[in-house]
């Protein structure tokens, strides 16, 4: 179960992470949040979900962009 928990986490968006970190909200509150919702919904939080990585991705690619590495 642990090696199946690292495998999701490593190539997870790292969303529940970050707002945990932001929130100081435990990690594991938060998934839960989003399964028991996505199950009670019908999916809509996924899209929230999918949004908040998407924004992630774009904001570090920004970040990235503006401070290029000299030596690769």
């Amino acid at each position: 179960m642990e090696k199946l928990k690292i495998f999701f986490e490593d190539r997870a968006f790292g969303v529940c992470s970050k707002l945990g970190e932001k929130l100081n909200f435990p990690i594991d509150g938060i998934r839960l949040f989003f399964i028991y919702t996505s199950f009670i919904t019908l999916g809509s939080p996924i899209i929230v979900y999918v949004t908040m990585a998407m924004l992630m991705k774009v904001r570090k690619f920004f970040r990235k962009s503006n401070n290029p590495v000299l030596f690769d």
